[in-house]
């Protein structure tokens, strides 16, 4: 049977909708179903997927969005032990140096209590930023997943998700 992906995204703005409409359009309807948290009543659904991809953007003074500040208490609530996650993040490198894809940081620090395996670590190079919540424990070189900036760097979101998910698809061995 074919492993399935399941993108769940919390947007304000709609950037991270955007994003995650572009992974599940990259990846085909038949391997992955994008779900907007505020509409997911029971997160259990989630159990349902061989590879989660989490989204979420990042907000005022490094806070989650609140759909997915929401969600998170819902993830708070299941056994997660193995199940493998990768996680994309928004923010904006220039006026929000300081918190950049801390919302993300905020997710893999749950999770990583939860004992998720994390796939789809991201290189920081190409990045300006100082917040170091999003990093991976003990590698200050990559994120704990993919970074995008859609203030300030755009142009450079269709290329990132691209090679991100490739890269994710390898590591959770799915063709």
């Amino acid at each position: 049977m074919a492993k399935k992906i399941g993108i769940f995204y919390g947007s304000d703005t709609g950037h991270t909708e955007e994003a995650a409409n572009l992974m599940k359009e990259l990846l085909g309807d038949d391997l992955a179903d994008v779900f907007d948290v505020r509409n997911v009543e029971d997160a259990s659904v989630l159990l349902n997927y061989d590879l989660v991809l989490l989204g979420t953007s990042t907000w005022y003074l490094g806070e989650l969005q609140g759909d997915m500040d929401a969600f998170k208490d819902k993830l708070e609530e299941l056994d997660l032990t193995g199940r493998t996650i990768a996680l994309f993040g928004l923010g904006d490198q220039v006026e929000y140096s300081d918190y950049y894809v801390d919302g993300m940081g905020h997710l893999y620090h749950l999770l990583l209590k939860k004992g998720v395996k994390f796939i789809g670590a991201w290189p920081t190079e190409g990045y300006d930023f100082n917040s170091n919540l999003a990093l991976v424990e003990g590698d200050s070189s990559k994120f704990a997943g993919l970074a995008l900036d859609e203030d300030n760097q755009p142009d450079m979101t269709p290329e990132r998700v691209a090679i991100w998910l490739e890269q994710v698809k390898a590591e959770a061995g799915i063709a």
